[in-house]
């Protein structure tokens, strides 16, 4: 790993968090696939199914890379893993969702090789990261898209519609009663209960909080005051930790709302809110949409960085606004030698038209080409 140069840093973690964090990673616990690819998988082929053919991949012989962060991408990643793994056996992968926030602070310490973000980094970060990776800064590389799904748990209603606006005063608890007549009006034909509004919002460091307020500050300023951080700022309401949190949450408490990535919705069968963008028909949350949301977003960062900015306003018909894109943080120069040709490796998979083509099977968006190109471009002048 890195070593840190320096510690009076603002997101340095404590000690024996950091110390947990390195023994994880050296004890494999954080690696989020199972067996050695020996015996327990061969087991499995012997029992089972034939697995099916591993990916094609231009492997790394050996290496061992962690890395920590988003929990948007943490589906992703561990499919990814567990190809990449099984095509590339002399390399281990670790990857620990514990959120943005918690990612970037684990990598600015030199803890990770890489870690996972759903907001890109800011001047301070880049600033910072200038002690972890000698002779270069980090960079954001955009590698798995997707929709902030908007959950919801009320009796008999399985299509809701909501805007903006209306969104922005629910989050805002001004709002609170599912009968309002602001809500009332999306849907006329909808038998909305006289009920108690709960909205859930992460009470973690998140990307994905912060992608949803920069939708609500965009798509409905008047309504939305506070500024796209990755920490929450609206009035009232629950909190949970990470997507999961959230999304039990909304799972178990009748009249909640909240949000989380898609993925967490369709595997505990959550309904999800179509979004009226002034469209001719509300759009729903899908890896298709979001993929029609991201396409109108632009390359906004510089000197290898390919950090993007969306449109949240659109109304271009089937394009999701509420969309957001993981990053993963690297050094452009600076990285770990014996550590590097592994790391190149398994991004490059990731980035690849091979690794893109299986994330629509488990609910994200894959990147438009013309910025996974730029991806994989930038990934092998890593050094």
């Amino acid at each position: 790993m890195r070593h840190r140069r320096r510690k009076d840093r603002r997101y340095l973690l404590p000690v024996g968090a950091a110390a947990v964090a390195v023994a994880a990673v050296a004890g494999g616990v954080l690696v989020l696939t199972k067996g050695d690819g020996g015996s327990d998988r061969a087991a499995a082929r012997d029992d089972g199914p034939a697995e099916p053919p591993a990916a094609r991949i231009d492997c790394a012989r050996q290496g061992k890379v962690p890395g920590s962060g988003s929990t948007a991408q943490s589906n992703a990643m561990k499919r990814w893993i567990e190809e990449y793994e099984r095509a590339c056996p002399g390399v281990r992968i670790a990857y620990n969702p514990i959120g943005s926030g918690a990612g970037v602070a684990q990598f600015l310490q030199g803890i990770t090789a890489f870690g996972g973000t759903d907001g890109a980094l800011d001047t301070d970060d880049v600033a910072s990261s200038r002690d972890v990776c000698p002779g270069g800064h980090a960079i954001d590389l955009p590698m798995v898209g997707g929709p902030i799904a908007i959950g919801y748990h009320l009796p008999d209603v399985h299509d809701l519609v909501l805007d903006a606006p209306t969104l922005a005063r629910i989050f805002d608890s001004r709002i609170t009663r599912w009968n309002d007549p602001a809500i009332r009006r999306l849907n006329p034909r909808a038998a909305l209960p006289d009920l108690a509004i709960r909205p859930v919002h992460r009470s973690d460091s998140s990307g994905t909080t912060q992608n949803l307020n920069a939708y609500l500050a965009g798509a409905a300023p008047d309504q939305w005051p506070y500024p796209a951080e990755k920490s929450w700022h609206g009035r009232g309401g629950d909190s949970a930790d990470g997507s999961v949190g959230v999304a039990s949450e909304v799972m178990s408490t009748g009249g909640a709302i909240g949000y989380f990535e898609l993925s967490f919705a369709s595997k505990r069968h959550i309904d999800t809110v179509r979004i009226d963008t002034g469209a001719a028909e509300p759009v729903e949350a899908s890896p298709e949409t979001a993929s029609a949301g991201i396409a109108s977003a632009r390359v906004v960062g510089e000197d290898k960085d390919l950090s993007l900015k969306f449109d949240y306003g659109t109304s271009a018909p089937g394009a999701y606004p509420i969309v957001l894109v993981t990053y993963e943080v690297v050094c452009d120069k600076g990285n770990d030698k014996k550590m590097l040709p592994a790391l190149k490796s398994f991004l490059a998979y990731t980035a690849s038209e091979e690794g893109q083509k299986i994330l629509p099977g488990i609910h994200y968006a894959p990147l438009p080409e013309s910025v996974a190109a730029q991806v994989r471009k930038v990934i092998g002048t890593l050094s």
